[in-house]
């Protein structure tokens, strides 16, 4: 199985996740402001990362480079999403930078895989909740940091 793993970060944190997530795939970890759309069509797993700024905005170079999304052919192809964030500072934004990739991704046609249960998180409201679950792998680094190793390895298992 291919797997390309596509982020943005500016402080390193989702970077960092990034890499131990593509190592963990067997893949390769991407920074956004390299990519190309081949790099989005051609692996059979796409994992797409990005932190939350602001009051729900997404990374700087994702931004920038979010045509790149809408450029791609990702008719059937299976994408699983991570976001970083701070429920604790931004309770009513967290993540919701991932919800603004999977409206992306599934706008493209593509198979998101990977949701996870909101339990034991402590955020009021995100973008990246639908149905009850989050669209992808929820992760802060701030409030949270013990449970970052439990919910990577239970993920990259769910998504294999």
């Amino acid at each position: 199985m291919s797997v390309h793993v596509i982020y943005g970060s500016d402080g390193g944190t989702t970077r960092a996740l990034a890499q131990r997530l593509a190592s963990r795939l067997g893949g390769r970890a991407i920074d956004v402001a390299q990519a190309r759309v081949e790099d989005f069509e051609t692996p059979s797993l796409l994992v797409l990362g990005s932190p939350t700024y602001g009051f729900g905005d997404l990374q700087t170079d994702w931004e920038d480079r979010l045509a790149l999304i809408k450029e791609a052919n990702l008719s059937g192809k299976r994408v699983a999403l991570f976001g970083t964030g701070d429920q604790g500072m931004y309770p009513d934004t967290f993540v919701d930078a991932m919800g603004v990739l999977y409206d992306a991704v599934v706008g493209r046609g593509a198979e998101v895989v990977g949701f996870t249960a909101t339990d034991g998180y402590t955020h009021t409201a995100s973008t990246a909740v639908r149905d009850g679950r989050f669209v992808g792998l929820a992760l802060d680094e701030d409030q949270q940091p013990k449970l970052t190793e439990k919910r990577l390895s239970a993920w990259v298992d769910q998504i294999r």
